[in-house]
């Protein structure tokens, strides 16, 4: 995962909007969206089908979690996949097996040793708070709690300036206003913008899907999940309103 857009406890119809592009090599076998878990709870989200995790996990209660990667040297690790270290994908299912963002948050710094994972970054949220964790080696791994707001992450600490940052930012300065219906293509335009690109085309390496989640205001109902099996530029958005039905 490489551009990582979440509004967290401010828009006026959702407690929380999540929107990512995901950047990999265009040869890694990848599924899009898949059940990852049945029940208890189901669990939603794109399939890493060579380390078997997912970049982005999204379950029944309305919980989200997504990282993006710290980037591999390439020169040291010419597949981009350190085999020696647990893949980075489990760690959003772990995630998302809880049903509270907090406590979630809370059970990753207790039991996930950042040593053994390639660094990255993780953002766990819910309708009740969002959460920041750092994956360092020789570093714990502390918890932080998100203010309400939109917060913008790609393959850089959380915070961190450049010239891609800037340009999601200016591309979302309208949202309060995309009520309704304009919520998604709006999230759905940012997402395939290319000046600076948030849809990337670097010939083997680009944006191979994308995924935008609302989470209702109730409980009630699951959250509002759509996603591209190709790049946001030139792919539709599809419902994975269907895969929240036990088969």
């Amino acid at each position: 995962m490489c551009l990582l857009v979440v509004i967290a406890r401010a828009h006026p119809d959702a407690p929380l909007v999540v929107a990512a592009n995901r950047d990999e090599w265009l040869v890694r076998p990848a599924a899009a969206m898949a059940v990852h878990r049945p029940a208890a709870p189901r669990i939603l989200g794109g399939r890493d089908e060579v380390a078997g995790g997912t970049w982005l996990a999204v379950n029944e209660h309305g919980l989200v979690a997504a990282l993006t990667n710290r980037p591999i040297d390439h020169a040291q690790i010419p597949d981009g996949r350190d085999g020696t270290r647990r893949s980075r994908g489990e760690l959003p299912l772990l995630a998302a097996a809880h049903a509270r963002a907090r406590d979630a948050a809370r059970a990753l710094a207790a039991t996930v040793r950042p040593d053994d994972y390639n660094p990255c970054w993780l953002l766990v949220g819910d309708r009740e708070s969002l959460h920041y964790l750092e994956l360092r080696p020789g570093a714990p791994l502390v918890p932080v709690e998100l203010p309400p707001g939109v917060h913008v992450l790609e393959n850089l600490p959380l915070g961190e300036d450049s010239a891609k940052l800037r340009g999601v930012r200016a591309q979302l300065a309208p949202w309060p206003a995309w009520r309704g219906g304009a919520l998604v293509p709006a999230l759905a335009g940012v997402l395939g913008d290319h000046g600076p690109p948030a849809c990337v085309h670097a010939g083997p390496y680009g944006t191979r899907s994308a995924t935008i989640v609302v989470v209702p205001p109730g409980a009630g109902a699951p959250p509002d999940l759509r996603f591209t099996p190709g790049p946001p530029c030139r792919t539709a958005f599809a419902s994975a309103a269907d895969r929240w039905r036990a088969s």
